[in-house]
C-alpha cells in the first residue's frame, strides 16, 4: 500500500473514533434530544468515508493522505450536531452525503486527465454564468421568500450557484493561462513597479463587474465575494504581479460602496451587523443568539448535548459554527478553524507541486473557493462581516453545497495524484514557483 494510503487510513480511523465519541456524548447530554434510530445513519456516513478511501486506493493510489480525512472529519462533526438539532435531518443528510460521495467517486474516475477540462471552458463559463442566473428566472419559483439564490425541488432546497464555484474557477484558469504572457506585460514604469496597460485590466474589471452584479442582484455579499476572490487572485497567481490584486480591490471596494449605498437592502444587512441591538426583535435576533452562545461556550464549552442551540433560528444551516462554539468552546472552535486552515494550505501546496500552469492555477483557484467560503461564513457568524446566505463547506446542512465541495475535493485530489513530490524549499520548487 502506498504510504499516502497508510497515512489516509490511519487518519480516517481516527476520525472515525472522533465521531463515534462525539456522537455517544451527544446522545448523552441534558438537552439532547437525539433518538436510539439515528445511529445506523451515522454508520451510514462512515461507511461512506471507507467507499471514499477505497475509491481513492485503487483509482488515485498516490494522491495526497491529508485531505481526505479533513473533509471526512468536518463532514462527520457537522452530520452529529445536525442530527443533534433535528432528528428529522438524519436521513436527508445521509442521503445527500451517499450523493455527495458518487459526486466524489465520479469526479477521480472521470476526470482520467485535468488538463482535458481545458477544452471546455466556454461551456463551463456558459454554464457556470447560467448557474447564477437561474433562481432569478421567472418561472423558478425558490418558495422561500427574498432568498434568491435557492430553487425548490421537491422536498429539497437546492443552490445552483454552487455549481458556479467548481466550473468558473476552470474558465478562469484556462483563460489565464492562454493571456498570462500578454497580461505580464508592463506598461508605464515607476521606480520599482509597472503600471499595467488599460487594456489589460480589461480581465480583471469585467471580473469586479460581474461581482458587483451579483451583489447588487442577489441583495447578498456571500457569492459576490467569492467570485472576486477567486477572479482576482488567480490573474494574481498568473501574473505574480502584486498590482492586479492591489488594483481589484480598489474597484470593488469602490463598487461595493456604490452597491451599499444604493440598495435598501444591502444597508439593512449592514445595520444588522453594525447594530443587531436595533434589531433584536427581528432581523438581529439571529446573530445576538449566536453571539451569547458562543459567549456562554467560553474555553472548553458546555459539552456536547449540553448547550442551548435551539435558541439560534437555522442553527443546523446558517449557525452551525455558534453551536460548536457553545458546546466545544473556544478549543473546539478552533481546531475547526485549524480544519479549514489546513485545506487551504494543502490545496496550494497541491499547486505548488503541480505539473502544468493550467493545474497549478486551477488548484489555487479551487482552494480559494473553499477558503473563501468558510472564512466568510465565520466571519459573519462572530459579527466580523454582515451575514450571508452562505453555509460553512461540510459542516453545515446544505445538500447542494456537500455536493460540490466533495467534486472540488475530487478535483484537488486528481491534481495531487500527479504532482512532484519535491521539497518545498529546494532549488527546483524555487524554480517551478517562478515558471508558473
Amino acid at each position: 500500500m502506498h504510504r499516502q494510503r497508510v497515512i489516509e487510513l490511519t487518519l480516517l480511523f481516527l476520525v472515525g473514533l472522533i465521531i463515534c465519541s462525539l456522537y455517544a456524548l451527544s446522545a448523552r447530554g441534558d438537552q439532547s434530544s437525539i433518538p436510539a434510530n439515528v445511529l445506523p445513519f451515522l454508520l451510514i456516513i462512515l461507511g461512506l468515508l471507507a467507499i471514499g478511501h477505497a475509491a481513492i486506493r485503487l483509482l488515485i493510489p498516490t494522491a495526497d493522505g491529508i485531505l481526505f480525512p479533513i473533509a471526512g472529519l468536518l463532514n462527520g462533526i457537522g452530520y452529529v450536531f445536525i442530527v443533534r438539532l433535528d432528528s428529522g435531518l438524519a436521513s436527508n443528510q445521509a442521503i445527500w452525503t451517499g450523493v455527495a460521495m458518487s459526486a466524489f467517486v465520479l469526479t477521480i474516475f472521470c476526470d482520467r486527465n485535468v488538463l482535458s477540462l481545458k477544452r471546455h471552458k466556454v461551456l463551463f463559463g456558459v454554464i457556470g454564468l447560467g448557474s447564477l442566473i437561474l433562481p432569478l428566472l421567472p418561472y423558478i419559483d425558490n418558495g422561500l421568500g427574498r432568498k434568491k439564490l435557492w430553487i425548490q425541488l421537491g422536498e429539497f432546497s437546492i443552490q445552483p450557484a454552487e455549481l458556479a464555484k467548481v466550473l468558473l474557477p476552470i474558465f478562469f484558469a484556462s483563460y489565464l493561462i492562454e493571456n498570462r504572457e500578454l497580461l505580464t506585460l508592463g506598461g508605464k514604469s515607476f521606480s520599482t513597479f509597472a503600471l499595467p496597460k488599460i487594456r489589460h485590466l480589461r480581465p480583471l474589471g469585467t471580473s469586479s463587474f460581474l461581482s458587483l452584479l451579483i451583489l447588487i442582484v442577489y441583495q447578498d455579499p456571500g457569492f459576490s465575494l467569492i467570485f472576486f476572490f477567486v477572479s482576482t487572485v488567480l490573474l494574481w497567481v498568473a501574473t505574480d504581479r502584486l498590482i492586479y490584486l492591489t488594483f481589484g480591490t480598489l474597484f470593488y471596494t469602490v463598487g461595493a460602496i456604490v452597491c451599499f449605498s444604493v440598495s435598501n437592502s444591502l444597508q439593512g444587512k449592514l445595520s444588522v451587523w453594525l447594530s443587531p441591538w436595533d434589531h433584536n426583535a427581528d432581523a438581529g435576533y439571529q446573530i445576538l443568539q449566536s453571539t451569547f452562545a458562543i459567549a456562554s461556550g467560553g474555553l472548553t464549552g458546555t459539552g456536547p448535548g449540553v448547550g442551548s442551540p435551539q435558541r439560534i433560528p437555522e442553527a443546523e444551516t446558517d449557525f452551525i459554527f455558534a453551536v460548536l462554539g457553545e458546546e466545544l468552546g473556544l478549543m473546539g472552535a478552533t481546531a475547526i478553524l485549524i480544519s479549514y486552515l489546513l485545506i487551504v494550505g494543502l490545496g496550494f501546496r497541491i499547486a505548488i507541486r503541480a505539473h502544468s500552469a493550467f493545474e497549478t492555477l486551477l488548484a489555487a483557484g479551487l482552494t480559494t473557493v473553499i477558503g473563501a467560503q468558510a472564512a466568510i461564513v465565520i466571519a459573519g457568524v462572530l459579527r466580523l462581516s454582515p451575514l450571508t446566505e452562505l453555509q460553512i463547506p461540510f459542516l453545515a446542512y446544505g445538500p447542494s453545497s456537500l455536493v460540490f465541495n466533495y467534486i472540488i475535493f475530487g478535483i484537488l485530489l486528481k491534481i495531487s495524484q500527479t504532482t512532484r513530490l519535491i521539497n518545498p524549499y529546494s532549488s527546483s520548487a524555487t524554480n517551478s514557483k517562478r515558471s508558473i
